[in-house]
């Protein structure tokens, strides 16, 4: 550790450097700055100071010179460097410096005399001062450093699409350059999507794709398009009475708001109750209240009627001539879900239909038209229309499974022509009259025959004016086959009353026939 430094006795003057003329020749050097030398502390002095009889820095050895000697003797003396670090880093032969000046740097003159690095002139400069303070600035730039730089070429003004086409400002060969460029980045990207495409197709190459053949959307006369133009005159109907309440579907036939639909829609328990309330929804939404204009149980068809203007009305058709396998759309409200349509075919026609008459009534029966066409509760009284959208039958009933209520499959819809002679009757009379044999009939069948046999014949009855006695078997009414108790109903309600038939039976193993004059119910 080096002594501190000691201060001068009181008294003593230092002597003023003096000027050589050699340094008067030499450049203006930066001068060192002035020194600082502080008392020192005497205790401080006692401390760190000199040993007495120490006059350098640092204390002889023990020994003296020889012990310094000694105590060299006994360092190990490294092997010398690599001949090729050597070569690389050590000083040239010929080279008497101590350190390798910079490059750039002159060499001194031959006085020995070198230019200062740091002078009175750029001694304002930080980056020259050795004792300026370390900050962060702006990059050092030296005096010259604007002047050596290039100037910047200014830029021309930008030329629009129209200029680079036809101002001829720039040359052909470049605009054809640009054009190649863009036809090449075009050729590639149209090369990357088509093996993009290709290799998209690698995932239905192995499939056999069936083939679309492209149609018209909702052409004339499919389901959408006869649904569209018949559902406007189809009508949800509403019956509450008491604590009761029911609903159904129903068809508009009259431009007067003549209503058609089903009796035990319009009525409940079967029968109708006084002070009912009957509503008639359209498929717009509208709402009106309906009257009763006349209805007929052993049918089961009723017409009520509506104080609207112009609604929509359906046009009948022909009921005749359906034929089985016809296509044919069933349109109602099942389970009060209006405007619900079905599709289907006619599975059969004139196929004897028979309900009710379980609380003493007489039972429904009616020559009916059956279809797949899925109806449920709530079809009842709606319409079963053919391809054209003509009206060709009321639905009515179903036959379910044991322990369902859905449908199976087996649907029945009243015919237009029989719906449109009683209805009629029911909007000018407010009734309808049946044709009537007056009798009772069961079924029977043998081995070679089937029919309806006379249980009882009433008393000044068409039968009995005709001679029909007990146990006669009916087998054919007119030109139709009776195989059944309800086909002899149905048979002989085809007819009016007052007109006279012929009627085929069988009587202890005898066939007859009789002209019967048909009465009325």
């Amino acid at each position: 550790m080096s002594e501190p430094s000691q201060p001068d006795p009181p008294g003593t003057e230092q002597p003023e450097p003096t000027e050589s003329p050699e340094s008067r020749d030499r450049p203006d050097r930066l001068g060192p700055r002035p020194l600082d030398r502080p008392p020192a502390d005497p205790t401080a002095a006692a401390v760190f100071g000199r040993p007495a009889g120490v006059a350098g820095a640092f204390a002889p050895p023990p020994g003296g010179l020889l012990g310094t000697r000694n105590a060299f003797a006994d360092l190990k003396i490294t092997l010398p460097p690599p001949e090729a670090l050597a070569t690389a880093f050590r000083r040239p032969p010929d080279a008497d410096e101590v350190l390798q000046r910079p490059p750039g740097r002159p060499s001194p003159d031959g006085d020995g005399a070198e230019d200062p690095l740091w002078s009175s002139e750029n001694g304002a400069d930080p980056w020259r001062d050795p004792a300026a303070g370390a900050v962060i600035g702006p990059p050092a730039v030296g005096k010259d450093a604007d002047a050596a730089e290039v100037p910047r070429r200014p830029s021309g003004a930008l030329l629009s699409l129209p200029e680079v086409l036809f101002g001829r400002r720039v040359k052909p060969t470049a605009l054809l350059l640009l054009g190649l460029v863009a036809l090449l980045i075009g050729s590639a990207g149209g090369l990357v999507g088509w093996a993009v495409a290709r290799g998209g197709d690698v995932l239905t190459s192995d499939v056999t794709l069936a083939q679309v053949q492209p149609g018209k959307e909702r052409p004339s006369g499919s389901v959408a398009d006869i649904a569209t133009r018949v559902s406007p005159g189809v009508v949800s109907i509403e019956v509450k009475g008491g604590q009761d309440a029911g609903t159904g579907s129903g068809v508009v036939i009259d431009g007067q708001g003549y209503i058609v639909t089903n009796d035990h829609v319009v009525t409940l328990a079967g029968r109708a109750v006084e002070g009912q309330k009957i509503t008639v929804v359209f498929f717009d939404g509208q709402r009106a209240e309906a009257r009763m204009v006349g209805r007929d149980p052993k049918t089961d068809l009723a017409v009520i009627k509506v104080e609207v203007s112009n609604p929509t009305v359906l046009q009948l058709g022909d009921s005749d001539k359906l034929a089985v396998g016809d296509a044919v759309i069933a349109i109602g409200s099942p389970l009060g879900l209006e405007n619900t349509v079905t599709e289907g075919i006619v599975s059969a026609v004139h196929r004897p239909v028979v309900a009710g008459g379980e609380n003493g009534d007489d039972p429904v029966v009616y020559d009916g038209i059956q279809t797949d066409a899925a109806i449920n509760r709530g079809n009842s009284g709606g319409a079963l229309v053919d391809s054209t959208g003509a009206l060709v039958g009321i639905n009515s009933v179903i036959r379910t499974a044991e322990g369902s209520t859905g449908s199976i499959g087996l649907g029945f819809a009243i015919p237009v022509n029989s719906m449109r002679r009683i209805t009629e009757s029911l909007i000018s009379q407010g009734r309808v009259k049946h044709a009537d044999l007056g009798l009772s009939a069961r079924s029977v069948s043998a081995d070679t025959a089937e029919g309806a046999q006379v249980v009882n014949v009433a008393d000044n009855g068409a039968a009995k004016q005709a001679g029909l006695v007990e146990g006669d078997v009916i087998v054919k009414v007119g030109d139709r086959q009776v195989r059944n108790a309800p086909e002899l109903t149905v048979a002989v309600r085809q007819y009016e009353p007052g007109q006279t038939v012929p009627i085929v039976l069988a009587r202890q193993g005898r066939e007859l026939t009789i002209q019967v004059t048909l009465g009325s119910d």
